[in-house]
Formats: C-alpha cells, sequence, structure tokens
C-alpha cells in the first residue's frame, strides 16, 4: 500500500510562478490593505473595489504557469497517495496535474451567490456590478474565504492530515489560522517537512520537523530525492 503524503501549499509555492502573495510587502495590490478587499466588512463598503481586486487576479492566472514545485508534486502521485491542502485560490496544482485538491480558501475560477455560499458555479470572467448568479438571482461574489468568515473545509483537510503518513509544508508563514493549525493533527509518527526560505517556527514541533530552507521548486527537488531513495 502506497504512503499516504499531504501536502499543505501556500502562496510561497505560486510566487515562483509570478503569483503576488499578501504575505510580502510588494504583494499588496495598489497600496491596498487585505482588510479593505479580503474582508466581509470590505466587500460591503466598497464592493466594486473588492470586485475588481480579484478581477485583477483572475486575469492573471492565465498569465502565469505552473513551476517546477507544482509539477514535482503532481509527480509524486505515482509513487504516494497525495492530497494537496493548499491556502492558495490559484489552478496552478490543478494544471500541474495533481488530482486530489482542496482548496482551504476557496478558488478564483469560481464564483458564488452572496446570499447562498453553497450555490457556487464556474466562472472566468470578470464579476461586475449587478451580475447575478444564474439560479438564485443574486449579486456574484468570487469564491474566496475571506477572512472572518468560516472554512468549510477545515474538516475534510483536517482528517486529511490525521491519516497521513509524510506531511510537507511548502510555502507557507504558518501564521493564517486555521489553516496553520493543521500540523497539529499530525500522527505521532508522522514525518513532517517544513519548505520555505524564511522558514517560521512550528509551535512545539521543532523536535520533528524537518526544515529545508529554500524555494519551492529547489525544496521539492530535494524533498524529492530524500522520499524516493
Amino acid at each position: 500500500m502506497r504512503k499516504k503524503l499531504v501536502i499543505l501549499s501556500g502562496a510561497g509555492v505560486s510566487a515562483e510562478s509570478g503569483v503576488a502573495t499578501f504575505r510580502d510587502a510588494d504583494g499588496l495590490w495598489e497600496g491596498h490593505d487585505v482588510m479593505e478587499v479580503a474582508t466581509p466588512e470590505g466587500f460591503r463598503k466598497n464592493p466594486a473595489l473588492v470586485l475588481e481586486f480579484y478581477n485583477q487576479r483572475r486575469r492573471q492566472l492565465f498569465e502565469v504557469h505552473p513551476n517546477e514545485a507544482h509539477q514535482i508534486i503532481a509527480d509524486l502521485e505515482k509513487d504516494f497517495d497525495i492530497t494537496v491542502v493548499t491556502q492558495n485560490v490559484d489552478d496552478l496544482h490543478e494544471r500541474a496535474g495533481s488530482t486530489n485538491i482542496i482548496h482551504l480558501h476557496g478558488e478564483l475560477l469560481k464564483a458564488r451567490c452572496t446570499i447562498n455560499e453553497q450555490a457556487t458555479i464556474n466562472w472566468k470572467e470578470d464579476i461586475t456590478i449587478g451580475q447575478l448568479h444564474p439560479q438564485t438571482g443574486k449579486q456574484l461574489r468570487p469564491h474566496i474565504v475571506w477572512f472572518g468568515e468560516a472554512v468549510p473545509a477545515i474538516i475534510e483537510a483536517a482528517e486529511a492530515v490525521d491519516e497521513a503518513d509524510i506531511i510537507v509544508v511548502i510555502g507557507t508563514s504558518m501564521q493564517v489560522y486555521p489553516a496553520a493549525g493543521l500540523v497539529d493533527y499530525a500522527k505521532p509518527d508522522a514525518k513532517i517537512y517544513y519548505i520555505d526560505p524564511r522558514p517560521a517556527t512550528i509551535p512545539n514541533m521543532q523536535h520533528r520537523v524537518e526544515v529545508l530552507a529554500m524555494g519551492g521548486s529547489e525544496g521539492m527537488r530535494t524533498l524529492r530525492d530524500k522520499l524516493l531513495q
């Protein structure tokens, strides 16, 4: 039976593909505070601004491509039973070929009703004020989990981590909860690797985490060699 490997991926994985991150100072969109464009309050205050913020990010997806880290993660499915749990809202893991992906924070290529969060649809175009959900007739919004909103996929993600033999944390600052708390569900004998050029400290896990202080692609090359040797 193949070992279960869970990838916990963050913005650092997609940064190599040219996708801007919130974490880095230059990742802010035209100087806007994240709380203005990634909270329900921000949307109520200035919906046009928030919609355009995500329209820009959605357009960018069609200009970027998966990088080597995405590709190695996908290729490892030949040897491991892999679940990718990602904080990223892009589709680069999918495009690289990963087949089992949990999007904790939503997906840019989906939209949903502002009233019914279960009413999601595939969406590749801009969303504008007055654009209505085809079934509910209510305003569309990005299918994104904003700060302050519940994370419906966290239970499924926690179950995946709980069953994992190997956990790889890659490209995340380990500062955004509840995602940052997922490693706490790891089995006592699960091996944990942490790939990040500026790795944070994982509370209570220092003794069992192997840190690879590298970028995503270099780190995944190194890890692949470790896992397949």
